[in-house]
């Protein structure tokens, strides 16, 4: 029930403190570390702990996006409102943007392990209750959208702890290459559960989801628990500091480090910007191609497959790439795809535009999780990934809430030519503004270094 992997809790070993002040952090290869014995060296049994993480954290996965999908179909079938799907989007995200802010605080305070533990465990209970109830005949929608408020929540409480987790039994010069994989799990998941949910929803019903989901929580947090995560060291241990003025430093932090304020700011923009080439695809299928449910499936499968190559790519080559470069690029190739596919007028070269698509999102989404990873401190991670979880669970709404409706004014061809060319500014404001020319020439300055 988990969207993104943990990071153990690193001791003071793991990282060096980064820059309040505004420098540049780490942008290149951050730690070069080629020789493998050095990292096997630096954190002993790392590959059989991620190893064990990522299984569970894939099996639990699973069991949410088989959620996701049969909760969708049935409100869908039952309902045919649009209105019930939109509540559903509302209570499905915005709790977890909420709720985010504390997690956070939490996963730089607590057992980010127990965090994790703790919140598929709840989720996985809520779960459990409702398929309990639905057997009995309960089958109210304020059931429906009270657990998905609740798995929301938790989303937002294991969300930041699995981001503050994984470099603590990384080495840093892994991290890349292990984002990459779990990237690549990922994507072949998103292959993997709508057949699956469509399985078990047409041969019982999504009560018997329910159940799969609550084994595979299950199923997770035992292999979780196998896990030794060492117990986080703070540098200001020795100060009395309460819940709120780590709640507070948090903010601060994010507001004053001009690095990972410029890494969140275009994150967040290029979120809501790519929202109409992954959302509004499927509508200009059928309003251009034809509503036949195969050109749909391929469109999907086009896009999957090409973040599950992309992942695997980013694992193999990219693990020793220039950070922001990576960033910078892949939102150039992003503004290009988007502009091309709302010139496209054949259908078999817009779906090859939609696997290149998926092929760039881990050149973008790896690097700017990782370069994070690398440059926060142990301590201030829970609280960075929180506000990484409130951009992810506020991004897509807002973008669907601009494009949705401009998408029943004017043809879909046109947003994504628009979008493209609003991908393309985003490039270039981020190289003009003085935290984007310092974190550039930083990264630049150390992968020269590296080589």
């Amino acid at each position: 029930m988990t969207t993104t992997p943990p990071q153990d809790s690193a001791g003071p070993e793991r990282g060096t403190p980064g820059p309040h002040d505004g420098a540049a952090p780490p942008g290149g290869p951050a730690v070069a570390e080629a020789d493998p014995a050095t990292a096997e060296a630096e954190r002993p049994g790392w590959r059989r702990d991620v190893t064990v993480f990522l299984t569970g954290q894939t099996v639990s996965l699973l069991g949410s996006m088989l959620v996701q999908y049969a909760v969708m179909w049935h409100l869908t079938l039952t309902t045919q409102s649009g209105t019930v799907l939109a509540v559903s989007s509302v209570v499905g995200f915005l709790p977890q943007a909420v709720v985010s802010v504390f997690g956070g605080v939490w996963a730089d305070r607590l057992d980010r392990r127990a965090l994790i533990i703790g919140a598929d465990a709840t989720i996985a209970v809520t779960t459990l209750a409702l398929a309990l109830l639905m057997m009995a005949g309960a089958d109210d929608l304020w059931l429906i959208y009270l657990t998905l408020a609740i798995r929301s929540a938790g989303a937002g409480i294991q969300t930041p702890a699995v981001g503050a987790l994984l470099p603590q039994i990384v080495p840093t010069s892994r991290l890349m290459r292990v984002n990459g994989i779990n990237g690549t799990i990922q994507a072949a998941l998103m292959l993997l559960a709508p057949a699956a949910a469509a399985a078990l929803y047409a041969g019982w019903d999504i009560v018997a989801i329910f159940f799969v989901d609550v084994v595979t929580a299950v199923v997770g947090i035992a292999l979780l628990l196998t896990i030794r995560v060492p117990r986080l060291v703070r540098s200001d241990a020795d100060a009395p500091v309460g819940y709120f003025d780590d709640l507070v430093a948090g903010f601060r932090y994010v507001a004053h480090h001009a690095f990972v304020r410029w890494v969140l700011g275009l994150f967040a923009v290029v979120f809501v910007l790519i929202v109409a080439p992954s959302y509004l695809t499927p509508l200009m299928v059928v309003r251009t191609f034809g509503d036949e449910v195969w050109k749909l499936t391929v469109n999907e499968v086009a896009f999957s497959v090409g973040m599950m190559l992309g992942g695997g790519a980013v694992a193999a080559w990219a693990a020793n790439a220039n950070r922001m470069a990576l960033l910078l690029r892949s939102t150039l190739v992003f503004g290009v795809l988007s502009v091309a596919m709302g010139l496209s007028t054949n259908m078999w070269v817009f779906f090859s535009l939609m696997f290149a698509l998926g092929l760039a999102v881990p050149f973008f989404s790896t690097p700017s999780t990782t370069v994070l990873q690398e440059t926060v401190e142990p301590e201030m991670q829970g609280r960075v990934f929180g506000f990484v979880g409130i951009v992810m669970a506020l991004a897509m709404p807002v973008g669907m809430a601009v494009f949705g409706p401009l998408a029943d004014r004017f043809r879909v061809e046109q947003l994504l030519v628009a979008a493209g060319i609003a991908l393309f500014a985003v490039v270039g404001l981020a190289m003009a503004l003085p935290s984007g020319r310092r974190s550039i020439a930083a990264a630049g300055a150390r992968a020269t270094s590296d080589a």
